[in-house]
């Protein structure tokens, strides 16, 4: 089939690796280069970045009501238009044009967790598997019919982006099927009515940690923040971001300390929460890159507390 295929990060690349070997994918449509870094400099998404390496025309429009984005669509005519977390709501008018319409690539099991954060409102529900959802896109939102579903299981420690990365490799297998049944004349699966859940995006304001919870759900805040925005709590005037997190047992010869106490072992670093103590395996200090909790401890703990 001729395909237009709508994406725009670097999860959405094995779905569309994978599409073009089996496709002819004739343009991309991707989100608008973003500024990035201290320079602010303009740098296209990794979609589009794959796109303009393999030769594939690229469309990267501010709005996607732009007359002249459905223009030429309607001349490249692609039979149907498969969606991986490009980033907006596909219009009527756009949906009505290939024949297969537009069919999307869900990081959960649908109708449950139905938005932007799927994956990350998962884990912070600690969610014990999840999965991939290939269903025709209609104007409500991930609402339509359902072509095939695979379920996946999350590991203890997993993140967030650790299970995209899983998804994205499912989910190259599962589009390319759901494609196939398309072109087939198979007709989707109306979603159940029952479970409904929202996902919508997450904030850096949902990623600060209370301490004073239990640990489960410090831990699970956190794998759901990494890597982004990154679970966080206030250290002086700055954001001390814990990036990987598990369950730690009561370090030896500790009385009764508040949450929010770090203490440093031989091999660790250690953070009182609500009913006991979590392993800040991997963190960011203000104003550092990311590294090891122990190896932080080594060089920067000094009777700091988080808040």
């Amino acid at each position: 089939m001729k395909l237009i295929f709508a994406g725009t990060p670097s999860t959405a690349l094995p779905v569309l690796e994978r599409l073009d070997e089996l496709h002819e994918v004739a343009a991309v449509l991707t989100r608008p280069p973003a500024a990035q870094g201290r320079s602010s400099k303009l740098v296209g998404s990794p979609v589009e970045m794959w796109a303009r390496s393999h030769g594939i025309e690229v469309l990267a429009p501010r709005s996607l009501k732009d007359p002249s984005l459905t223009a030429r669509i309607r001349e490249i005519a692609p039979q149907c238009c498969p969606v991986v977390a490009y980033g907006g709501l596909i219009t009527r008018e756009l949906l009505n044009i290939p024949i297969h319409g537009w069919i999307n690539l869900h990081y959960s099991l649908l109708p449950a967790y139905r938005g932007a954060a799927p994956v990350q409102r998962a884990l912070m529900d600690g969610c014990d598997s999840t999965g991939v959802t290939v269903f025709r896109i209609v104007p409500a939102l991930d609402a339509g019919p359902v072509y095939l579903q695979t379920r996946v299981p999350i590991e203890d420690e997993e993140t967030t982006g650790d299970v995209l990365r899983r998804l994205s490799l499912v989910g190259a297998d599962a589009m390319a099927e759901g494609l196939a049944r398309a072109e087939q004349g198979q007709e989707p699966v109306p979603q159940s009515e029952q479970g409904v859940s929202l996902a919508p995006k997450v904030t850096p304001d949902e990623a600060h940690l209370d301490l004073t919870c239990d640990g489960r759900r410090c831990v699970n805040l956190v794998r759901a923040m990494s890597p982004e925005p990154g679970a966080w709590a206030e250290m002086g005037s700055g954001r001390f971001k814990i990036l990987r997190a598990r369950i730690a047992d009561l370090p030896s010869g500790m009385g009764e300390t508040l949450p929010g106490t770090l203490h440093a072992t031989k091999k660790s670093l250690l953070c009182r929460v609500g009913d006991g103590w979590i392993e800040c395996v991997e963190v960011q200090a203000p104003g550092k890159k990311p590294m090891p909790g122990a190896d932080w401890a080594r060089g920067g703990l000094r009777g700091q507390c988080l808040r």
